[in-house]
């Protein structure tokens, strides 16, 4: 399967020195200039911290921006012992999801769609964002509202892919959040595993244990979970298709 989802200019190559101050880190270019890089992603991105690593970076033209350059992904390596690159920016994850969905990829679970929303606010006294609130076609059987929460994943043992990394009181709050919404709307998780080397979906229990017990409870009353999967390239993103959930 290789289904290009995004297409982007061609990412800057180079080696990563460290990461430090949680969105910071420094990457040598091959040209030996050491610049510092905007890192997006906050979490101990477990397993993907390797000094020496090569990382690809991305780099904006805006005269706005304090740091031109911004990390995008790491190269790892697999159970197997080969390279696989991984998407480290959580700010793409939501844009992956949305071609996605625009692109009918998930058309067997949620039906054919009318609108996206991005960022609208639900929950008690309206104090959260949800990524997308979808709203089903006249020809989608089920006329409830989707509401979608979108993860970014990143940290994998052997071949399951696995959300969260470490405890996340948000992410808890979410998950009880969209269990609410339940049955009068439809509630989507859906991870979205920036790393081709996942066979499976499962909670983080060993980072945040009561975070995969909310987890089982949000399935249990009608949670829908669609773990999304893709491959990660110096110019492209390519789809890899729906993981199944593995549960002890």
């Amino acid at each position: 399967m290789n289904d290009r989802i995004i297409e982007f200019d061609p990412l800057i190559e180079g080696v990563l020195i460290k990461r430090y101050k949680r969105f910071l880190a420094d990457v040598q270019l091959e040209t030996g200039q050491i610049v510092t890089v905007h890192c997006a992603n906050t979490g101990p991105m477990k397993g993907l911290l390797n000094q020496g690593s090569k990382v690809r970076i991305s780099l904006s033209s805006s005269p706005k921006r304090k740091l031109p350059y911004t990390w995008e992904q790491i190269r790892v390596l697999d159970k197997n012992n080969q390279w696989v690159w991984v998407g480290i920016n959580t700010l793409f994850a939501n844009k992956l999801i949305k071609k996605v969905i625009e692109n009918n990829l998930l058309r067997e679970k949620i039906g054919e769609i009318e609108e996206i929303k991005s960022e609208v606010p639900y929950g008690k006294d309206k104090k959260s964002r949800i990524d997308f609130l979808l709203s089903p076609k006249s020809s989608n059987p089920d006329k409830r509202n989707i509401y979608v929460e979108v993860k970014n994943t990143t940290w994998i043992k052997e071949n399951i892919s696995l959300f969260p990394d470490t405890e996340t009181k948000r992410g808890q709050k979410h998950l009880v959040e969209l269990k609410a919404l339940i049955p009068e709307s439809k509630s989507i998780l859906i991870p979205c595993i920036t790393r081709k080397d996942a066979d499976f979906f499962a909670p983080g229990d060993e980072a945040d244990p009561l975070y995969g017990k909310l987890f089982r409870e949000s399935l249990s009353v009608g949670m829908i979970l669609i773990p999304c999967c893709f491959e990660f390239h110096i110019d492209h993103v390519s789809w890899n298709g729906i993981k199944p959930l593995k549960l002890d």
